[in-house]
């Protein structure tokens, strides 16, 4: 996996950094696993001080910079144009999420060169070989298989 130091990741205050540092979580890699359920966010918020949502923001971010060639720049790009988690590219369209992605930077200036539709096709392909490693739901809330709805003994 690609690992960067949590100061490659857009929106964290030099607040956060440090009080991150102080909890022994300094690479995006780290952030990935102490945020990766929504468990995992409420323990780490109560240590940190911030809060779930931003959490999963930066979560998500951090997971989206274990695909190779995705730097800070085009993972708020992404984020703009609605792509916030790597299970959504999975399901993009590289033509449409190319050309999304260029109107959102003529209007934003997120990244200096965009990237081609084939590094798209390429971010598309691998985030589909990645293992999923953020969970939206705690195992309490999850849909359990084999019970229906309604049907409890």
């Amino acid at each position: 996996m690609t690992s960067y130091p949590i100061t490659h990741i857009d929106g964290l205050d030099a607040d956060e950094i440090k009080t991150l540092k102080s909890l022994g979580i300094r690479t995006t890699e780290r952030l990935l696993d102490e945020a990766k359920s929504p468990k995992a966010r409420r323990r780490l918020a109560g240590k940190c001080g911030i809060n779930e949502k931003r959490l999963l923001k930066f979560a998500n971010a951090c997971d989206h910079m274990r695909i190779k060639g995705m730097g800070k720049g085009y993972v708020g790009l992404l984020q703009e144009v609605g792509v916030d988690t790597v299970r959504e590219l999975r399901y993009r369209k590289p033509e449409n999420l190319a050309r999304a992605m260029a109107e959102a930077n003529k209007k934003k200036r997120l990244v200096r060169f965009l990237p081609s539709e084939k590094l798209v096709v390429r971010w598309i392909e691998h985030a589909k070989k990645l293992p999923l490693k953020i969970s939206y739901k705690d195992q309490a809330e999850a849909p359990r298989f084999g019970r229906r709805r309604g049907l409890e003994a």
